[in-house]
């Protein structure tokens, strides 16, 4: 009498344990997995991927599901239909956190990484995404009813309201046009772009309540400095964005330490370490920290982010993008 496992009458039963049998970093991509007869039928998406990485993905699902006992052949159907186009929205609960700047080196790294990427900047009444890409001096187009992104220099389309308002001048708007004026930014002629991140204003106003109702994020990154007044005003923003049913992919702790650049002494003028234990109490995701340095403001002021040079200003926006996206690949980090 054989000791080989029986194939369960539970089909629920049969897929969770496919599911099991395969790395947690392809879980994100699996849309059906069935297993009858001792023949297991996957199906995975891989629009986005090219012809290797797709016979990769392919090689992976069979060796790993061939290797239970009850499996006899396994049949592997790739989609190949391209995913949607995916919102992550870049939130905090208060301003001069450093949060556009964050989402811009995000938006280039991830570029940098084969990403199609565009940046929206939803601080309609104090725009800078135009600056730090710099396309401060570019007017969008129209394609029918429809703005069309400015490219970036950087391989990132971007659209912000210093775009289409002289420098300097004041929107005296009320919060409806606000809103009213992201949603327009979420629908431009956005092309083969495949993840917007927007640049949300701080504060839990009439654009992020907006952005919600019509334009809902698959995800949010929130960034705070590392002192107790920023992180309730993060905690905030998070219960936002939970209230909406958005997942929180993870808190960024920026300003996190200044290097004199005189004596090379580390100092802590806005705390450390704060923004780490404060994910970790609510179990959130810690997607890593950012230094304050000179260099990256002055790389801020000149349109030119640090995540697309090759030095160590690069390196850690990319470590916090590399996070993102594995989040945006397999739904976890």
């Amino acid at each position: 009498m054989s000791d080989d496992p029986k194939p369960s009458a539970n089909p629920a039963d049969d897929e969770a344990r496919l599911r099991a049998a395969l790395p947690i970093e392809i879980h994100g991509r699996l849309r059906s997995l069935r297993l009858k007869d001792g023949r297991a039928i996957v199906v995975a998406e891989a629009g986005d991927l090219g012809a290797k990485a797709r016979e990769e993905l392919e090689g992976l699902i069979e060796n790993e599901i061939s290797k239970l006992d009850d499996v006899e052949t396994v049949h592997v159907a790739l989609i190949a239909d391209r995913r949607r186009r995916m919102i992550i929205a870049v939130g905090s609960g208060k301003g001069g956190v450093g949060k556009s700047t964050l989402t811009t080196n995000l938006a280039v790294a991830l570029a940098r990484k084969g990403r199609k990427v565009g940046v929206i900047d939803g601080d309609v009444y104090g725009p800078s995404q135009q600056r730090l890409l710099a396309t401060d001096r570019a007017k969008p187009l129209t394609q029918g009813d429809k703005l069309v992104p400015v490219d970036s220099p950087h391989g990132v389309k971007v659209l912000s309201m210093g775009h289409l308002v002289p420098p300097g001048k004041a929107l005296a708007w009320r919060g409806p046009m606000a809103g009213k004026a992201l949603g327009q930014l979420v629908d431009a002629a956005w092309g083969d772009t495949e993840l917007l991140l927007i640049d949300l204003p701080p504060g839990t106003g009439d654009v992020q309540i907006s952005m919600m109702a019509d334009s809902k994020p698959d995800g949010a990154v929130l960034v705070s400095t590392p002192q107790d007044l920023a992180l309730l005003d993060a905690a905030r923003a998070g219960q936002l964005f939970e209230d909406g049913e958005v997942p929180i992919i993870g808190l960024v702790e920026n300003m996190a330490g200044y290097e004199c650049p005189h004596c090379g002494e580390v100092s802590d003028p806005f705390g450390q370490g704060g923004v780490e234990k404060f994910a970790d109490a609510l179990k959130i995701p810690f997607l890593g920290r950012i230094p304050l340095t000179i260099d990256t403001r002055i790389a801020g002021d000149a349109g030119k982010p640090p995540a697309a040079g090759d030095d160590e200003g690069a390196a850690p926006f990319m470590a916090v993008a590399d996070k993102l996206d594995r989040w945006l690949t397999n739904g976890a980090i």
